[in-house]
């Protein structure tokens, strides 16, 4: 299959919620069966996110393909979530999605990014270390571990 080209990165706006639901529980589905349960994103109240959180979405044409969710915090910015969509998957959306989630903690001054992973999904955790993030933290959750990662631009 070849690489697909977003032709768009933008805001999400209350109207995407539906979408990026969507998006969000059929990236984190593959990982039920590992885990025992949905992970937290699943979970997650989208038309609330989108009131409190930042989400810029990679699209071609009218269709989402990815989407990142961050918050600015006082001394970095936090990435709450990364998605793409599973047929997706392994061509580049993510990484580009964390580049611009670089691209945002620099324009705000923030000197590092920050985001937190379950420690069992192992391909997650190999991106962002490709990507120049760091483990700084493990601790129990839920059965599992959550790992805490950041990088410091």
């Amino acid at each position: 299959m070849a690489p697909v080209t977003p032709t768009a990165l933008r805001l999400a706006t209350p109207a995407d919620a539906g979408e990026i639901r969507e998006i969000v529980r059929a990236a984190y589905g593959r990982w039920v069966p590992l885990i025992g349960r949905e992970p937290m994103p699943m979970r997650v109240d989208y038309d609330q996110a989108l009131r409190e959180h930042r989400f810029d979405l990679l699209q071609r044409g009218p269709r989402i393909l990815a989407l990142i969710e961050t918050m600015l915090e006082p001394d970095h910015l936090w990435i709450e979530n990364v998605a793409v969509r599973p047929e997706l998957q392994g061509q580049g959306l993510g990484r580009r999605l964390l580049a611009h989630a670089e691209e945002l903690a620099r324009a705000a001054r923030r000197p590092e990014l920050r985001l937190l992973t379950n420690g069992d999904f192992g391909s997650n955790i190999a991106l962002y270390e490709r990507s120049g993030y760091a483990v700084t933290a493990r601790e129990p959750f839920m059965g599992g571990t959550t790992v805490y990662m950041r990088k410091v631009l």
